[in-house]
């Protein structure tokens, strides 16, 4: 199938079938032209039933150079209803674009922890009871990773690559990835591994789990959300936090200190740049910092 093609019955399935105004079809197949154009630009000859969802990503990633943050949401839900019509007309089984994440537009990002709340949380923890050594371990994994809750739960010990300096990280739609690990969240993951896990009464199943409850299974979600308020009652924290607030803290970290936007986006997993692109707007004080401090008319 040819582009022009399935553009024209695109534009006619939204006439005709969705009733749509000649104005709201124009938008939609808009977004599809820019898609193609890209494509004839980069001397990329794909069909749309054969187009990648990496080759979308590196469309989105170079749109996304020009556009806010709502255009940029606009281009996405475009293109992802362009190929819902491809699997609905049975030309193609999957949309591109199912894990490929849409800026969220107005979200107020939750509360981030400075370098010091996070040292002032850590050095709350009891250490005195396994369960202690268990919890530190899993904070400086969640900081100094990046990780989202579900993926600090599901971690196993056949993901931990050590002697490399890395750990491989399951995220959203079983994509994997490697997360570099600093040398003091190994020795913390170690001292659990090596002297409080072996005691515990591990479960059919969760042989390979890194993090397990008392019982000898792996935490719930639930369980890590909980251990973390608890600490925040105990230093007395006025901040509503949650585990992906140390993933938040992770990502502004990084950029506070120059780090680069597509760097960032790997080590988080994202699908989009534009998701990453968030955290520019995290920390304005930051900004002003680098402007007055670079910019040649400060």
């Amino acid at each position: 199938m040819k582009w022009e093609n399935a553009l024209k019955d695109y534009g006619l399935f939204l006439k005709i079938e969705r009733g749509l105004s000649s104005n709201s079809v124009s938008s939609y197949t808009l977004d599809v032209k820019k898609l193609i154009l890209f494509l004839e630009t980069q001397n990329i000859s794909i069909s749309p039933i054969l187009i990648s969802s990496e080759v979308i990503q590196q469309f989105i990633y170079e749109a996304a150079k020009s556009l806010n943050t709502r255009s940029q949401a606009r281009l996405i839900s475009g293109l992802r209803s362009f190929f819902d019509y491809l699997i609905f007309e049975d030309y193609r089984a999957d949309n591109p674009l199912e894990l490929i994440e849409s800026p969220k537009i107005g979200r107020k990002l939750p509360d981030t922890l400075s370098e010091e709340d996070i040292d002032q949380l850590i050095g709350a923890i009891d250490l005195s009871t396994n369960e202690g050594e268990r919890n530190r371990a899993m904070l400086e994994t969640l900081y100094s990773c990046g990780l989202r809750v579900s993926e600090l739960t599901n971690l196993k010990i056949s993901d931990l690559y050590f002697d490399e300096g890395f750990i491989n990280v399951t995220g959203k739609g079983d994509k994997q990835r490697f997360v570099p690990i600093v040398a003091s969240t190994i020795k913390y993951i170690t001292i659990y591994l090596e002297q409080i896990r072996p005691h515990l009464n591990i479960q059919p199943g969760h042989e390979d789990t890194v993090f397990l409850n008392r019982r000898g299974r792996q935490l719930t979600r639930a369980m890590i959300f909980t251990i973390i308020k608890q600490l925040a009652v105990k230093i007395d924290l006025n901040k509503k936090i949650s585990p992906h607030t140390f993933r938040h803290s992770f990502a502004t970290h990084l950029l506070q200190n120059n780090a680069d936007l597509r760097s960032i986006q790997l080590l988080l997993g994202h699908e989009s740049i534009t998701t990453t692109e968030i955290y520019v707007h995290l920390d304005k004080k930051h900004l002003t910092e680098v402007v007055e401090k670079f910019h040649p008319r400060k």
